[in-house]
């Protein structure tokens, strides 16, 4: 795509890029409305049946992941015209969501800015390694990665890593904005937890909140994931790299059926989001129906989505993902090819 067809592609998204007030206010409503609803029948069914009551906390899990989009928004300053909105939003529904607000804002911006960059790797992004690198790795280097790309802990153990530990304590060298912003998303957490453990008991809070935070934490992380790990994924390094380029062919269109494309607030639409971070989640589909080249991204499913779970590396010489299986074949071929010209060459030399 040419430089002048980049400008132009921008140029066409631009106007999506707005906040409608009414909008937001209506999609405040009928995500927070009916969250706080479900959390309170998911707690009234304990008195007849844990069984009965979980049902409401699934259900209010996909509304945890609604307001995560909103919380979103608002670390891109998009949901709001006024930044100030969208910094008291954000922290509003960084306490629900149970992730600090400015630390989250600062790392997402980053992974804004290099996704798909093979040299800029490590801060809000998935940790992906290329086969040359997984291949000089050492067996602890190789271990670790074996373990943060198993399915059971990136989509089990994470989201507890991400609520429990990740989110609660500042980076070195916060500024003092973000450290307070943490701190007032953490001591809100306490004083919340602390007045419903008096109000219900701890075990009611367990078999009601543990649920609703783990089923949206995988279902996050699950979203963020796919995303960005298809088969013929964008990865480019630092001197052939491209925005628009890894925004286009470096995220995918995530088609989903209708009622979870609402509750995940249009994120499937997410070329457009890279594109252009200012768009709101609700003028996403909007931006991509209107935008003829946008609609030729990478599509996914329900279905083909869940192949990622076998991408593990990238190979940058044919510019896919392969999995560990596929990656012991090609180590096993090029083995061979070494064995074969050694053999040769002992040969000749006889």
């Amino acid at each position: 795509m040419s430089k002048q067809k980049q400008a132009q592609l921008r140029k066409s998204v631009a106007p999506f890029a707005t906040s409608d007030m009414k909008i937001s206010i209506i999609q405040i409503v009928n995500s927070f409305v009916p969250f706080f609803l479900l959390w309170f029948l998911a707690y009234q069914s304990l008195s007849i049946s844990f069984w009965l009551s979980l049902p409401f906390s699934i259900v209010a899990a996909g509304f945890v992941v609604r307001i995560f989009i909103i919380f979103h928004d608002c670390t891109h300053m998009s949901f709001f015209k006024s930044s100030k909105a969208n910094r008291i939003l954000g922290t509003i529904t960084g306490i629900i969501t149970h992730f600090a607000f400015e630390k989250w804002k600062r790392d997402h911006s980053i992974h804004h800015a290099t996704s798909s960059n093979l040299d800029k790797r490590g801060t809000g992004d998935v940790w992906v390694m290329t086969v040359d690198e997984y291949t000089e790795a050492s067996f602890w280097g190789r271990l670790g990665y074996r373990l943060y790309r198993n399915p059971l802990i990136m989509f089990g153990l994470g989201p507890f890593y991400l609520f429990f530990i990740s989110n609660r304590f500042n980076r070195k060298g916060a500024k003092r904005k973000e450290r307070w912003n943490t701190y007032l998303i953490n001591v809100s957490l306490i004083a919340i937890y602390a007045l419903l453990i008096w109000l219900i008991g701890w075990q009611a809070l367990l078999m009601v909140q543990l649920p609703i935070i783990f089923i949206a934490g995988s279902l996050g992380v699950w979203l963020f994931y796919v995303q960005h790990q298809f088969e013929d994924s964008y990865f480019e390094n630092e001197e052939e790299w491209d925005y628009v380029k890894a925004a286009v062919d470096g995220s995918s269109y995530y088609k989903l059926p209708k009622v979870l494309q609402w509750l995940t607030g249009n994120i499937g639409f997410h070329h457009v989001h890279h594109l252009s971070p200012r768009v709101p989640n609700y003028q996403l589909e909007k931006a991509h129906e209107s935008t003829p080249p946008l609609q030729k991204a990478t599509t996914i499913t329900l279905k083909t989505s869940l192949q990622s779970i076998r991408f593990r590396l990238y190979d940058q010489a044919s510019r896919t993902f392969v999995s560990f299986k596929e990656y012991k074949a090609m180590q096993k071929k090029k083995d061979s090819r070494v064995s074969l010209k050694v053999n040769t060459a002992k040969f000749q030399e006889e």
